[in-house]
């Protein structure tokens, strides 16, 4: 009972960073029809921001690393929306896509060629390897404190989203935002928005990330934004609640195949989880809340 409590919690953990990253991607493609393929890299920014911050003064306080890591992911991606993309925004789709691979190839190799690729420790607080005794689980404290703050941070997202004007607006653009421009809304800032919560979701996910691994390199957020990409199209890509329900899935996926499949094949978990999406997205191609689109003749 104690190893399922702790799995379940574990499931919740990863999802719910996956959920996160799944989302940032959701929010910048339901507005601008981008996939934003450079999103790995604003994480190993928020990652490589705490390095020098820490170098340079030599404080590990976490309460002090975090939010540099944060605004250091929220201001990055900013300025690609303003730099990279705004430029492109009428352009053809596989423009956009094109640029998000250049940014994405342009700072990972800027990352390699000043720092290389060597890995860079960040000081983590202790505190968070501790375990605490819940019930009959024993449960590190990382767990909790990832999990507590990926439910305040979407229930903060749901807020902006619901109750805010900027909110609004951009639930609107995701429906149609050529009626959000003929009704007077800045378009500019719609998008800066969503790239500015994308940013947040990011450096939030990136500290999670550096919390368990304890160190930064340039491909740092390679893996976990891919499986992101791959939560949102389980989700239904454009689909906000798609995106953070795919995200859930893909860990508890992740998790459940790692206790079922015995040690000598445990190293083709993923293999196994994406045959599994694989599965569901041809019973259901448009995602699990995603709205499906005819296209060619009508089934008979």
């Amino acid at each position: 009972m104690e190893y399922l409590a702790q799995q379940v919690l574990n499931a919740f953990s990863i999802g719910g960073n996956y959920a996160l990253l799944a989302l940032g991607l959701a929010i910048v493609f339901s507005v601008m029809r981008l996939v934003n393929f450079a999103y790995g890299e604003v994480i190993a920014v928020a990652g490589y921001a705490m390095f020098a911050f820490f170098s340079l003064t030599g404080v590990d306080h976490g309460l002090v690393l975090v939010p540099v890591g944060i605004l250091a992911a929220i201001g990055i991606s900013i300025a690609l929306e303003r730099v990279a993309f705004r430029p492109v925004r009428y352009a053809p789709a596989a423009t956009g896509l094109l640029t998000a691979f250049g940014v994405s190839i342009v700072i990972r190799n800027f990352f390699i060629t000043l720092v290389a690729t060597r890995s860079k420790a960040v000081p983590t607080p202790q505190w968070l390897g501790q375990h605490v005794d819940i019930g009959i689980a024993r449960i590190q404290l990382i767990q909790i404190v990832e999990t507590t703050l990926t439910a305040l941070a979407l229930l903060l997202l749901v807020f902006i989203l619901r109750r805010t004007n900027i909110g609004l607006a951009m639930r609107a653009a995701a429906r149609d935002f050529d009626m959000v421009r003929m009704v007077g809304i800045n378009a500019n800032k719609v998008i800066m928005a969503a790239f500015a919560i994308s940013g947040f979701l990011a450096g939030l996910a990136a500290i999670f990330i550096i919390a368990r691994r304890g160190v930064v390199d340039p491909f740092m957020g390679f893996g976990p934004v891919l499986k992101a990409f791959v939560a949102a199209v389980l989700g239904g890509f454009g689909s906000l609640g798609g995106a953070v329900l795919g995200g859930f899935i893909l860990g508890a996926l992740e998790v459940f195949f790692q206790i079922a499949l015995p040690s000598s094949i445990a190293g083709y978990r993923d293999a196994f989880v994406f045959a599994l999406v694989s599965v569901i997205l041809v019973w259901r191609p448009q995602g699990l809340l995603g709205v499906k689109h005819q296209f060619g003749d009508k089934d008979e």
